[in-house]
């Protein structure tokens, strides 16, 4: 085997909706000002019963039954989270534990909202590298648990949910190289600090990196690819708010492309945003086996990961 392939994905999100004029109960806010300014109708808030590893552990059920898997069958489990409280056992034990894996390697990646997609590299990575036959790539956030509420510069932003996909080895690489990096000295940009740890983040910094530097550095994933942006048949972006997937996606240039604007009924998940949007574009039928799709992941940390991988 040459290279990697994502086989199934699948997601998951709490029951609960808050709307915004649910918020606008809650801090002086409107849903006119909500959407002129980030794009978000609607968010998933999980309950006090519902914690990370429950969310992950539901989105990986699923690709594991679109995959026609049974537990067994892995050997390598990554989940990417930002909002897991307790540091051992990790999410990824926990999930393992949950689904009846029986042995896998169990790691989790922080690397916020890019932390899917360096997740999936690290899984191409391993399965290529014969590390590993079968991998479960997770990202899931429950970002309502560091969320100021009475803030409402983020706390109209936030929402909780799992994606999740089975990676496994290919004789034709179905994942392509990852371009990954990260700009540390700007990284208090985007924080999740504090006892209790609460989300905060410098929105004019983020909008100006997003929609300046990151259209470059995407055509570069793409180019790695061996693609130009005009081959894609899918975009699928960090779901951070729509004023900033709107202009990065026309810069990239990807006028062929449908674009995942899952960040208007799901808020941003973090880590969990990409999965959980692309899993819908697959459930929806808005892009189809084979498809070009880019993933690209950015945010905390300014960091950044994006690879093209071809639709399950």
């Amino acid at each position: 085997m040459n290279g990697s392939r994502i086989a199934a994905v699948g997601h998951y999100q709490p029951a609960k909706v808050l709307t915004n004029e649910d918020l606008a109960g809650m801090v002086d806010t409107s849903d006119e000002w909500i959407m002129s300014r980030v794009g978000i109708r609607t968010r998933h808030i999980a309950g006090p019963d519902e914690p990370v590893d429950e969310l992950a552990a539901r989105a990986a059920a699923k690709a594991l039954a679109a995959a026609g898997l049974a537990p067994g069958d892995i050997d390598l489990v990554l989940v990417a989270t930002s909002t897991a409280i307790d540091r051992s056992p990790n999410m990824a034990a926990r999930v393992a534990a949950r689904l009846g894996i029986p042995s896998p390697a169990a790691m989790d990646l922080n690397v916020v909202c890019a932390g899917f997609t360096h997740a999936l590299a690290t899984a191409d990575h391993a399965v290529r590298a014969g590390g590993a036959a079968r991998a479960l790539v997770i990202g899931a956030d429950k970002m309502s648990d560091v969320t100021d509420w009475g803030d409402r510069t983020t706390c109209v932003l936030v929402g909780d949910g799992a994606g999740a996909a089975v990676v496994e080895a290919s004789e034709v690489a179905g994942i392509g190289p990852v371009l990954w990096g990260s700009v540390p000295e700007m990284g208090h940009a985007v924080r999740i600090e504090g006892q209790p740890a609460r989300f905060a983040q410098e929105g004019q910094s983020v909008y100006r990196w997003a929609t300046t530097q990151l259209p470059g550095i995407a055509r570069r994933a793409c180019e790695r690819a061996g693609l130009a942006p005009e081959d894609l048949a899918g975009v699928v972006l960090h779901q951070a708010n729509l004023r900033i997937i709107e202009p990065l996606a026309e810069k990239l240039g990807a006028v062929n492309a449908v674009v995942a604007r899952d960040v208007a009924e799901s808020g941003n998940t973090s880590a969990a945003s990409i999965p959980l949007a692309l899993s819908k574009l697959v459930e929806q039928g808005r892009i189809s086996t084979g498809d070009p799709v880019l993933l690209f992941g950015f945010g905390g940390n300014l960091s950044y990961a994006g690879q093209v991988v071809r639709c399950p």
